[in-house]
């Protein structure tokens, strides 16, 4: 053999290019022939696994639990540990979590229900609507009626909710995981009364819910919330007729009037009322309705003017304006925009114009007639208000007595709120007269101090702000600049009429800012039990 032929491979070293190389052991070569989409080795192949079946996004993952559910995310700061004191009102707890991002909140702590089942999803969002109705229906804030509907939810164990509340329209969303279909429902609210003493019994309702002590089922809640809707008012419409003529005979001795003006601004005051009530039967608009009301109280200063009677008339019309000025809305239109619901505050404070331009109209009618039949009414009356604080301390207080009347509040509030009017005008007349301050900061420093003592009262009742509030600021109404400036424009004097009306204009906000600020301040002093100060809305600052 030659040595070409001994360097020629043979032929079974040549039988393919990837044959292992000398020295290697290898198996069986059918057994290692195999491919990247062979099965690997320990896979059972006659047993395969049950595939489940394949879902949506939105389908339930396989040993899911709602109850021991995973957070959806973790938060790039952690997840806080947040521990809410009990002991506190449900209000300032519910407002907390409001607050809060929905993967913050604290999950509900389990209590035992009366269904074994659970309650109906549907039906504990319709009760949660039907109690925020009535909140909203009495003018409470548009974040203490979120409170309210968030505090029911949660009672029965829906804590994935969000309540919405705009000035017409409420709305509440639940989604049971992040994995079911969510559940809405909404409710229109078609007509709004004053009744505070219903706005107490719904506020009672839900304080009972929250409280984890007490298990009341759904049959009961509807049962008491029909009892509270099937109740009659405190007070019949004889007393609230007596209760606007003594607020406006309050009023006007209050801007420096004598015992014939209290009488006359009365009775024009009680006619104005009778007259709404005759508007309001025949289905006429709140704005005529005002209307119609704003001219009694007028006509009354404007007749005893032209029968040259020595009184003051301008007393006589503005306590006539005090019974009709809308603090009420004005204060929650504030608070709605102070707290970032802006579209609820620009339709309660569009109302408030609307209601305020219905006031003018009628006024402007009557002194318009009044001025071109000789009636002598002087501008520069306002200056000469007489300095009589023991008088003015006790009807301010007659004010607020009356206006918490015909707001129709429990009689149990009706001493309190008298005296924290009564605290308001202190305040005023020291800073305002002594003090020689501005009648905007003034009235700003009271109101703030209504709001400060009516929602510490609140706290201590375990009750809305409303009634503490509300019928206290009455002695601080601007009804004598809105006079003013409505007899400067009927004399043609426009300029000096818009300076009087801007200022009313100062002093309504001096007033709502103030009282909203008060309740803030009081809140400061209860500790909410958050890892850091209580959250404020970020609704407008770009995250």
């Amino acid at each position: 053999m030659t040595d070409a032929e001994d360097r020629k491979p043979q032929s079974d070293e040549a039988r393919m290019a990837f044959a292992p190389p000398a020295g290697i052991e290898v198996g069986d070569s059918e057994s290692e022939t195999t491919s990247e989409f062979a099965l690997p080795k320990g896979l059972d192949v006659l047993h395969p696994p049950v595939q489940e079946p394949e879902g949506s996004a939105f389908s339930t993952p396989s040993g899911y639990s709602v109850e021991d559910a995973p957070p959806a995310f973790t938060p790039a700061t952690g997840i806080p540990r947040i521990s809410l004191t009990k002991d506190l009102p449900w209000q300032d707890r519910m407002r907390t979590m409001l607050r809060m991002p929905v993967a913050e909140r604290p999950a509900p702590e389990p209590m035992p229900k009366a269904e074994e089942e659970g309650p109906a999803v549907p039906r504990v969002l319709d009760l949660t609507l039907r109690i925020g109705e009535l909140l909203l229906a009495g003018g409470e804030g548009a974040e203490d009626v979120e409170a309210a509907m968030f505090a029911v939810c949660r009672s029965y164990g829906l804590d994935r909710c969000e309540p919405n509340v705009t000035f017409t329209l409420l709305s509440v969303s639940y989604q049971p995981s992040l994995v079911d279909d969510p559940v809405s429902a909404s409710r229109t609210v078609r007509r709004r009364g004053t009744d505070y003493t219903r706005l107490a019994a719904v506020y009672r309702l839900v304080d009972d819910l929250s409280d984890p002590e007490t298990h009341i089922s759904l049959e009961e809640a509807y049962g008491r919330l029909a009892e509270i809707r099937r109740n009659r008012h405190p007070y019949p419409t004889w007393v609230l007729t007596g209760a606007s003529g003594l607020l406006a005979g309050a009023a006007s001795v209050l801007v420096g009037g004598g015992v014939l003006v209290f009488f006359a601004a009365a009775i024009g005051a009680m006619l104005g009322d009778r007259l709404a009530w005759l508007c309001s039967g025949r289905g006429l608009p709140e704005f005529y309705q005002f209307t119609v009301a704003a001219m009694p109280p007028a006509a009354m200063g404007i007749a005893l003017t032209l029968t040259h009677v020595d009184v003051k008339a301008s007393a006589v019309i503005t306590g006539g304006l005090f019974a009709l000025l809308p603090g009420r809305a004005l204060v929650a239109g504030v608070q709605d925009g102070l707290t970032g619901y802006y579209i609820t505050a620009s339709a309660r404070l569009l109302e408030v114009l609307y209601l305020f331009v219905g006031i003018v109209v009628g006024v402007l009618v009557v002194l318009y007639f009044g001025v071109n039949l000789g009636a002598e009414l002087d501008p520069d009356a306002a200056l000469n208000i007489p300095n009589r604080p023991y008088w003015q301390i006790a009807a301010s207080m007659l004010l607020a007595l009356t206006f918490a009347v015909l707001l129709q509040q429990e009689r149990s509030t009706v001493l309190a709120v008298t005296l924290n009017g009564g605290v308001a005008w202190v305040v005023y007349g020291a800073m305002r007269y002594p003090g020689e301050l501005s009648p905007v900061a003034s009235t700003a420093v009271a109101a703030g101090v209504v709001g400060l003592f009516g929602q510490l009262m609140a706290r201590y009742q375990f009750a809305s702000a409303l009634p503490y509030t509300t019928a206290a600021i009455a002695p601080l109404l601007p009804g004598s600049a809105t006079y003013f400036g409505l007899l400067s424009i009927a004399q043609n004097k426009v300029d000096a009429g818009l300076v009087w009306l801007a200022t009313a204009a100062s002093l309504a906000m001096a007033i709502a800012i103030g009282v909203n600020l008060g309740s803030e301040i009081s809140r400061l002093f209860l500790r909410i039990g958050s890892p850091e100060k209580r959250r404020a809305a970020k609704r407008t600052r770009g995250f």
